[in-house]
């Protein structure tokens, strides 16, 4: 039988019509991210793939805090304090040639709606499964946000060297709990104890394992013939479980589909151990030639292709106080069309001005440089003096609303209880800020002056609190609070609206941004809600203003 393929040695370019300098650009750009359930190996795949693309010299340590190394991805006090990593960064690097924008999600089980939204604004992403483990929640609730868009999954199996589930019991698991389709790339030999390698299927290579190796290119064995004796030689007897595998997963899997694999309905996966280095450089290797470069972005009129000469971009992330000493804000954005050079004027579409882009900058998580020009896909940082929010847009000229950009009902709610009350203004303005950030969402309710934070993971109420402290000097802690659901609320009948909001009083809140919340106790009560009101719209998303 023949060998399975990913038939990718001549990606086609995407776009013919642009100057040739921009098509290449354009072609160059991979943007993804890594979603992983906590402990399955995130930020440990991340800095090896820094590793390799030259961008670090030595990785951080990921399990010890007793050294002074930090992982490089993690700049928050509390990520270094905890040992891990609570906010979403930025890291980029070169690959044979491919410019990649590596967005690093926080990988506690308590994570912001920040995760979330990251997600919409890169190409691809790449899922990394416990061999032992599988399918975890976090991973489901990432990949359900991953479906808004049908974003193309690559998935790395990861822990190899430790005993785990079998490889068909794995791809069964991710079918069954994602919808998701596997076609394998590599295949394992063993594990844990009995680990000897993998075997890429399409460039029929084998990998032969050794814990803290670090592969080069051009170090597999070609095995073209399975039957071929020095398998024998360099695995013993596992090289008839190895002939036999690929003959069970040549007869059982379908082949590497790229239409399939575009529309987020099939997955390849590869299989190795990141804490060794081992298999990551193959799934790197395959990375840069499948993942999509930067494609077509909705806006409110129309759909933006990356190669129309005009400048566009938004806004998906503001991070305030990276450099504590300068108190500094940063808006992320990602660039959607055109080219981006110092110095140049665009439109800043929500507040109607022209603002100059004179500082902008590339980002290595906390190590920052600035850049004189940038393309469709890149992440650039834009200084923020307070303007900027969460999905703006940018433009050199046309009126644009970039859409897709939604901000989720939160699970978790406190009280705020400030210890100063002379401190209030500078509560508000700390709680405005960070809401502004995706760190929390803040509701004021009708009935009384609370502060309701509301979250996605309840490590936000302590990171808020830290935050509040370290930076606008507010002592301040939280209560739990008799809320669990919240809905956005909207009304085509001004009448109907206003009388909802009448009888239902002592639930109803408003949100940082001015939008009007229903806060109920249980999703029993929100049912009850919903059939009782007829007309009123209950959003569990609502898009950024």
């Amino acid at each position: 039988m023949e060998p399975m393929t990913t038939d990718t040695s001549d990606p086609q370019p995407l776009f013919k019509s642009a100057p040739s300098r921009a098509i290449k650009e354009i072609n160059r750009r991979r943007t993804f991210a890594i979603i992983s359930h906590p402990d399955a190996g995130k930020t440990t795949l991340t800095e090896k793939l820094l590793l390799f693309g030259g961008a670090i010299k030595e990785a951080g340590a990921v399990k010890s805090r007793k050294t002074e190394r930090k992982a490089t991805s993690d700049f928050l006090s509390i990520e270094q304090e905890r040992g891990i990593s609570v906010s979403s960064s930025v890291m980029k690097f070169n690959y044979k040639d491919y410019e990649i924008n590596l967005l690093d999600t926080p990988g506690h089980r308590d994570f912001s709606e920040d995760t979330y939204r990251v997600l919409t604004a890169v190409d691809c992403a790449v899922m990394i499964i416990d061999s032992a483990k599988g399918v975890e929640p976090q991973t489901r609730k990432l990949m359900e946000v991953c479906r808004m868009r049908n974003t193309p999954i690559i998935t790395f199996i990861n822990k190899l060297d430790r005993e785990g589930m079998d490889p068909l019991s794995l791809f069964e698991d991710i079918e069954e709990k994602l919808q998701i389709e596997c076609t394998p790339i590599t295949w394992p030999i063993g594990m844990g104890k009995r680990f000897k390698g993998v075997y890429h299927l399409s460039r029929q290579e084998l990998g032969l394992f050794s814990a803290g190796y670090t592969p080069k290119s051009g170090d597999g064995i070609v095995i073209t013939d399975l039957e071929d004796r020095e398998l024998d030689r360099h695995l013993g007897s596992q090289a008839r479980e190895l002939r036999d595998d690929i003959e069970l997963i040549q007869g059982a899997a379908d082949p590497f589909d790229m239409d399939e694999y575009l529309k987020g309905s099939q997955t390849p996966v590869f299989f190795g151990s990141a804490i060794n280095n081992f298999g990551v450089r193959e799934m790197l290797d395959s990375f840069v030639e499948i993942a999509p470069a930067p494609g077509i972005r909705r806006t409110s009129t129309r759909e933006v292709s990356p190669e129309e000469p005009a400048f566009s971009g938004f806004t998906f992330k503001i991070q305030a106080n990276m450099d504590p000493a300068h108190r500094d804000r940063i808006a992320f954005f990602r660039i959607c069309s055109g080219k981006f050079t110092r110095g140049m004027k665009v439109r800043h579409h929500r507040i109607n001005k022209d603002v100059i882009l004179s500082n902008a900058t590339i980002f290595m998580a906390r190590e920052r440089s600035n850049i004189d020009e940038a393309w469709p896909g890149d992440i650039i940082g834009i200084h923020n003096h307070g303007t900027i929010k969460i999905g703006d847009t940018f433009t050199e000229k046309e009126p644009l609303k970039f859409i897709g950009i939604p901000s989720f009902a939160p699970e978790h709610f406190r009280r705020v209880i400030l210890r100063n009350p002379m401190k209030t203004k500078a509560l508000q303005k700390g709680l405005m800020q960070l809401a502004e950030e995706g760190t929390i969402q803040v509701f004021r309710p009708r009935i009384n002056n609370d502060y309701i934070l509301g979250a996605v993971g309840v490590l936000q109420f302590d990171v808020t609190m830290a935050r509040l402290g370290a930076e606008y000097g507010v002592e301040a802690t939280h209560e739990t609070v008799d809320l669990s659901v919240a809905r956005w609320i909207t009304c085509h009948d001004k009448d109907r609206f206003k009388e909802f909001l009448g009888k239902n009083e002592a639930s109803v809140a408003t949100d940082s941004e001015g939008c009007t919340a229903f806060l109920t106790t249980s999703e029993y009560q929100l049912g009850f809600a919903v059939e009782a009101w007829p007309g009123i719209e209950f959003h569990k998303t609502r898009e950024y203003n």
